[in-house]
């Protein structure tokens, strides 16, 4: 979750902006000076969000203090030329005050994802035909899974995947094996949870001849057969408690023993585990053991759920369905408007292996063209029932998605309020309009619309 400072002397505008940016998923810390923003670690931030106008020192101050943190000015339109000022210092934006709230978290969107572009591409994965795709997503949550795949490739440490079913877990750990120190021996992968309970320890670890009814021949182990590269257990939380033991002791001790052999052989694999499941939650109730969900939660990276990535959703759709076309020979059939709509606002509760699924369906079922959404089969769901859920919302009372808006909206419009009571008493209503970076017709609507009364000014004597 990206961590934003917002630097602004005024109280009111202050936690209007807080509460907005905590709204849309943002980690948000403050401070009323540059003084004070400087007592943080600024560099722990993403974006930095500073009045040009403080007590002290000015806010572009920040833009070489916090480099190379991005710094977004806030000015008013009285002081547009300091704004161009701040940009040539290297401030990444300005915003003029009062600012529209859905411009705003734009400008915020816009920075961060250009900042996370530029640190960590997409990383290109070598699939088992031997071509070479990059991973699919430009979103802000998918370039932090990039930075963190960057990082932690090389370090040779255990990773932890976490994500719903059909999230592209596989895909991350063969990108983290293909850009480590280990991308030229083997990659091994094991869906633990499709393998029988009563051979998993057997295919892991390995057995030797007559170690159990059916053991007819000694066999390696896929453990052992990833010595040197690198093992991925998906499904780890699948793992039977006896396989965990074997499991920790390799982490341990870099030791395995067959089934039915008295002989140790020592190993170097690394690790990569994935799971959906809350491993922490398991070892509370005694199916996972926690001394093992300590040695696997070295590294940790967290796959976003496909409802939560925007416009990767059409993206991906695109990629799918080219290839889909081409397995079933109807090269050019295209999704028609109605059918991009209903991709994007649909759930995902399967994510991208369901995406898969209704694509290739919708490819079968197209008679002609293009690809409507009756083709796609795609099941109904409350978000796409929008005139029922509405109504009875309505009708029970509930506070809809617009009520959070408008609330947002009123915090903005309190710091107005607040501003004209305070200053009405010192300035004219040209000067008032002036410091709002409004007009003096604009400033008359909101008097009228919010009921502040203009100041009574005394009558002279006649």
């Amino acid at each position: 979750m990206p961590r934003i400072l917002i630097v602004e002397d005024e109280a009111i505008i202050r936690s209007a902006l807080k509460r907005l940016l905590e709204r849309n998923d943002y980690t948000v810390s403050e401070a009323g000076s540059a003084e004070e923003a400087c007592k943080l670690e600024l560099t722990g931030f993403d974006l930095i969000i500073s009045d040009l106008r403080l007590p002290g020192e000015q806010g572009i101050t920040l833009i070489a203090k916090a480099s190379p943190v991005p710094v977004l000015i806030m000015t008013s339109y009285a002081s547009m030329r300091s704004a161009v000022e701040s940009l040539k210092l290297g401030a990444i934006d300005y915003v003029a005050k009062p600012f529209d709230h859905a411009e705003l978290l734009e400008t915020v969107e816009r920075i961060l994802h250009t900042q996370a572009m530029q640190q960590s591409p997409p990383p290109d994965i070598t699939d088992a035909g031997g071509g070479r795709q990059a991973m699919i997503g430009n979103c802000i949550a998918m370039q932090q899974v990039y930075t963190r795949i960057s990082k932690t490739a090389p370090a040779d440490v255990t990773v932890l995947i976490l994500g719903e079913s059909g999230t592209g877990k596989e895909l991350v750990a063969r990108a983290i094996h293909q850009q480590s120190k280990r991308a030229k021996a083997p990659l091994i992968s094991v869906n633990c949870a499709a393998i029988p309970e009563t051979l998993i320890e057997s295919e892991l670890f390995g057995h030797e001849k007559g170690a159990f009814t059916g053991a007819s021949a000694a066999r390696t182990g896929l453990v052992e057969a990833a010595d040197g590269g690198t093992l991925f257990l998906d499904e780890i939380g699948e793992l039977p408690l006896d396989a965990q033991a074997r499991l920790l002791r390799v982490l341990q001790e870099g030791e395995i023993r067959k089934i039915g052999s008295v002989e140790t052989r020592h190993v170097n694999v690394r690790l990569i585990a994935a799971t959906h499941r809350d491993l922490r939650a398991l070892s509370k109730t005694g199916e996972f053991r926690l001394d093992l969900y300590y040695r696997l939660n070295v590294m940790q990276i967290e796959l976003p759920p496909l409802r939560e990535r925007e416009d990767d959703v059409l993206e991906i759709a695109d990629i799918l369905l080219d290839k889909a076309c081409k397995r079933h020979e109807r090269i050019g059939l295209r999704l028609s408007r109605a059918a991009r709509q209903d991709l994007r606002d649909y759930p995902w509760p399967g994510n991208v292996r369901e995406l898969e699924n209704a694509l290739e369906r919708g490819v079968i079922l197209a008679e002609g063209h293009l690809i409507h959404p009756d083709d796609l089969g795609l099941a109904p769901t409350p978000a796409r029932t929008h005139a029922p859920s509405a109504i009875a919302s309505a009708a029970s009372g509930e506070i809809d998605k617009s009520a959070e808006e408008n609330e947002d909206d009123l915090s903005l419009e309190d710091y107005f309020q607040h501003f004209v009571l305070e200053h009405q008493d010192q300035m004219s209503e040209t000067e008032l309009a002036q410091k709002l970076g409004i007009s003096r017709k604009n400033l008359w609507e909101r008097r009228q619309r919010l009921g502040i009364p203009r100041k009574k000014t005394a009558r002279r004597p006649g």
